[in-house]
């Protein structure tokens, strides 16, 4: 048994039991701030959502910490998870009809998994193609078979977004796992990391210089947190730390910086649009499974457009 633990924790690359005490360092030093604000504020609902926020953040990156240690399956499965709950509250926001039954069925029961099957075959050229050939043209056809011609183009384009959102773009960042060469040989999970580290510290660093000088809303109907000097500035810094580690990736400082710069404005185009989404059907948030934060899609909005752009340019340059 000791063996086994062993030999498990050997597999994650060193590389990330730094990155993880960085992370610890800076959780841990927030929550003694969160802590101490809430002794001097303890009716504040500013600081209690501050404190649900950190707390939302150590569970996330414990789960982390458990996909590391357990490689592939974990990480692929985890993903798979947070497909359907990410799908589960689009639906749920996007109302559906009792004749779109059977789409969802394919939706939730059959595309997720042959998705998330078809990374963990490394089977890339059918994991790039089956939802967007395949799935396009498979779902509107159940959907018509229904007989049901009500608002048909309207119900289809929602299950088709959601679909190709919530479980085709989201599984580009496990996919990453697939990029392997002779000097980065199974340490696709570091891709994974820095896309995940460089995409959440743009939306927070966004927020909050956002707060402290914002002054000029990009839209202010879409989402009135999102100033432009909260972008800039908050961009500036998370290149910034997305160009400093550049030793745990196979780029140079140079690329590094370049796709620092892609990741942050891709993950701003995903946040602004699925703002736009949750506006329009009348919602502040996609769901309340985590404190704090929201839904999951109030998570993940900015990794579902950064990650596959981050996947491609990553492939085509370095793999």
């Amino acid at each position: 048994m000791f063996d086994f633990w062993q030999n498990l924790f050997a597999s994650v690359p060193d590389k990330f039991w730094w990155v993880l005490l960085g992370l610890s360092v800076i959780l841990a030093i927030a929550t003694l701030i969160g802590q101490r604000l809430a002794l001097k504020h303890p009716t504040s609902e500013v600081v209690s959502n501050l404190n649900q926020r950190i707390n939302a953040w150590w569970a996330m990156v414990a789960v982390l910490v458990i996909c590391f240690i357990f490689g592939k399956t974990a990480t692929l499965i985890l993903y798979a998870m947070l497909s359907f709950f990410a799908l589960r509250e689009f639906m749920t926001l996007t109302p559906t009809e009792r004749s779109d039954y059977w789409a969802l069925v394919l939706c939730f029961y059959v595309a997720i998994p042959v998705q998330y099957i078809l990374i963990g075959t490394d089977w890339y050229g059918m994991f790039v193609i089956c939802l967007p050939v395949y799935g396009f043209i498979v779902l509107p056809t159940i959907q018509a078979l229904s007989g049901d011609t009500e608002r048909f183009f309207e119900r289809t384009a929602k299950i088709q977004w959601g679909m190709m959102l919530t479980i085709y773009c989201l599984s580009y960042a496990p996919a990453l796992l697939l990029l392997t060469n002779v000097e980065y040989d199974g340490q696709g999970l570091m891709l994974l990391l820095y896309l995940l580290i460089v995409v959440q510290l743009s939306d927070v660093f966004q927020y909050i210089v956002g707060k402290l000088i914002g002054k000029r809303p990009i839209a202010p109907t879409v989402s009135p947190n999102k100033t432009v000097e909260g972008f800039i500035g908050g961009s500036i810094m998370a290149i910034a730390v997305g160009t400093s580690l550049w030793w745990i990736t196979p780029f140079s400082v140079g690329y590094a910086a370049l796709f620092s710069f892609l990741i942050v404005i891709c993950g701003f185009f995903g946040g602004l649009s699925l703002s736009a989404v949750k506006r329009s059907l009348g919602a502040k948030d996609w769901g309340r499974m985590i404190a704090g934060h929201g839904g999951v899609m109030d998570r993940i909005d900015s990794v579902l457009f950064a990650a596959p752009v981050f996947f491609h340019v990553v492939r085509y340059t370095y793999f």
